[in-house]
Order: structure tokens, then C-alpha cells, then sequence
């Protein structure tokens, strides 16, 4: 008889107590992942500027190459742990130190360091106000997702013509978008995140990684042809 004498309010409790332990849990991991990224792209970059001399083309490229396959390696191998941890911390070093001629650039002109530091302080100040805003917000912003896809789409596609073109108002429009669209992702991602919505903490940080490095980025560049 006991097997019938349950109490379904108590063991409904208990499996929303686990579940909510669960997807704290899952948040916590993720943040930690992505502190982690950070602070090994910062690495990246770091030890690159000591080797900016050699940054050619094909060596920035050939690192390019690495950089997505690294991506990929993410993705497709996503059910293991130990092989994914490596493959993140690998990649997000990569792009510290494909991020270094950029910097470079920046750096050589006058007061490049401000616009550094100016760059990466509206980062962290954007990062932090979409991040709240996700949180707080009673909206499901699930429903962004396939507009942002198609903002990213249409930059992506205007950077590459503008390689050709090479119209710096052109690149102006690109970097006030992108910083827009990948502000919007941030807010987009951490809801995602503190909904449950990934598969894994790795793929939940890298993520909110790429929105925070490439905000970063489009930050830079407005600044730096603002300067200019």
C-alpha cells in the first residue's frame, strides 16, 4: 500500500528544489568558464603584442584558420567535457592573439591607449547593464534570436566587402551596428543562460564570450575611425 501513499506536493517540491539546484549550478559554471575565457584571451593577447613584428597576413590568417576549426572542434565535440575545456581555453586564447593587430593599430595612434581603456570600460558597462536587464526582465527575448541572426548575417557580409571597398564611413555603420546587435545578444545569451537553454556550461560561455569580445571590438574600431 505504501507504494500508492505518496505525497505528490512534497515530491514535487523536492523535483523543483533539484531542478532549480540544477540550473544554479549550471549558471554558476558557466560564468566561471566564462571568467576563465576572459582571462585567457587577455593572456593571448598579452603575449602576442611581443610578437606584433611578425603578425604578417598569412600568419594572421593561418590563425584565423585555427581559430574556427577550434569553434568547430567546440561544437561537434560538445559531449566531452575534458576535451571541450581544452579546446575553449585554446580557442579563446587564439583569438586574444588575433585580436592583437587590432590593438596594435589602435595603440600607434594618438591617445590609442584611452581608446583601449574607453573601449573596454563601455564594454564592461554595457556587459553589466544588458546582463541586469536580462535578468530583470519579464519579457521572453527568445523571440530576437532570428532577428539577430540576420543582423549578424548582413555585418558579416558588409565587413567582407567593405575589405574590398575600403570605405571607413562604410566601417563606421558597420561597428555602430555591431556594437548595437552584439549588445542585444548579450542581453539575448544571459537570458538563455539563467533559463536553462544550453546544452552544456562551455557552449553557454563561449556564447557570452564571442558577444562580449566582439562588442568589445566594434567598440574599438568606432572609436579608434571616430579618432581618426
Amino acid at each position: 500500500m505504501s507504494l500508492y501513499d505518496r505525497n505528490y506536493t512534497r515530491d514535487a517540491d523536492i523535483a523543483v528544489e533539484t531542478s532549480e539546484n540544477t540550473l544554479v549550478n549550471f549558471v554558476k559554471q558557466t560564468y566561471k568558464f566564462f571568467a576563465a575565457s576572459v582571462l585567457f584571451a587577455t593572456i593571448g593577447a598579452y603575449i602576442g603584442m611581443g610578437f606584433v613584428s611578425y603578425m604578417t597576413k598569412g600568419v594572421f590568417f593561418g590563425l584565423v584558420i585555427v581559430e574556427f576549426a577550434l569553434l568547430l572542434g567546440l561544437i561537434f565535440l560538445k559531449s566531452k567535457p575534458i576535451v571541450n575545456v581544452m579546446l575553449l581555453f585554446a580557442f579563446t586564447f587564439i583569438t586574444g592573439v588575433t585580436l592583437v593587430p587590432l590593438l596594435a593599430s589602435v595603440l600607434g595612434l594618438q591617445g590609442g591607449a584611452s581608446i583601449v581603456a574607453q573601449a573596454l570600460l563601455m564594454t564592461t558597462i554595457i556587459f553589466g547593464v544588458m546582463s541586469f536587464f536580462a535578468l530583470k526582465t519579464t519579457k521572453d527575448l527568445a523571440n530576437m534570436g532570428k532577428i539577430l541572426f540576420v543582423a549578424l548575417v548582413v555585418i558579416v557580409i558588409a565587413s567582407l566587402v567593405n575589405i574590398f571597398l575600403g570605405n571607413p564611413l562604410l566601417q563606421v555603420i558597420i561597428a555602430a551596428v555591431g556594437a548595437i546587435v552584439f549588445s542585444l545578444y548579450i542581453a539575448y545569451d544571459t537570458q538563455n543562460i539563467i533559463r536553462g537553454r544550453y546544452d552544456s556550461p562551455i557552449m553557454a560561455a563561449i556564447s557570452l564570450y564571442l558577444d562580449v569580445l566582439n562588442l568589445f571590438i566594434s567598440l574599438l574600431q568606432l572609436l579608434s575611425l571616430n579618432r581618426e
